[in-house]
């Protein structure tokens, strides 16, 4: 019996980095099991070069990581989310377009590591810092025994896991 395929959106406003981090990290350790991408409601247009080489730490080639808007997803053709997962407080209070298939969400929030206005160290460890709290966050779901929970169950426990590494 073939395994089920779950596709996971990530959601940023700006869609530079935080959600294009969670995207590599799922792709690369969700071993075939899960499919991610990434979109931004008013996206920046540019990958900030740190997510690109934080991706790039966790085997991910980040050839395929673009900023891109929300609305790519929201169309008739676009794949079937089975969870979308807010990654910006922003994004999270805003007005999402109607996901098709009823995802499960979630919003987890991490520190936006480009508002960081120090020098290239702090700026370094606030990428380092938002790239660690996403992995742990994605360790997390990736032990979820997704088929035995219903919809509501799932939900849960990815609110859940949107509080681990906030303690």
């Amino acid at each position: 019996m073939k395994e089920r395929i779950y596709n996971v959106l990530f959601l940023c406003t700006g869609n530079s980095a935080r959600s294009i981090m969670a995207e590599a990290i799922l792709n690369t350790l969700g071993d075939g099991r899960f499919r991610a991408y990434s979109a931004g409601s008013h996206p920046s247009g540019q990958v900030q070069p740190m997510a690109i080489e934080l991706a790039r730490s966790v085997g991910y080639s980040g050839e395929d990581l673009r900023s891109k808007s929300w609305d790519e997803f929201a169309a008739a053709d676009a794949p079937e989310m089975d969870m979308v997962i807010t990654v910006c407080d922003n994004a999270a209070g805003e007005a999402c377009p109607v996901w098709l298939g009823q995802p499960t969400l979630a919003h987890w929030g991490v520190p936006d590591p480009v508002a960081e206005n120090g020098d290239e160290d702090a700026r370094k460890r606030a990428f380092v810092s938002a790239f660690a709290t996403l992995r742990r966050r994605i360790e997390l779901l990736l032990a979820l025994p997704l088929d035995k929970l219903d919809r509501l169950a799932a939900q849960a426990k990815l609110q859940a896991i949107g509080q681990a590494g906030n303690e």
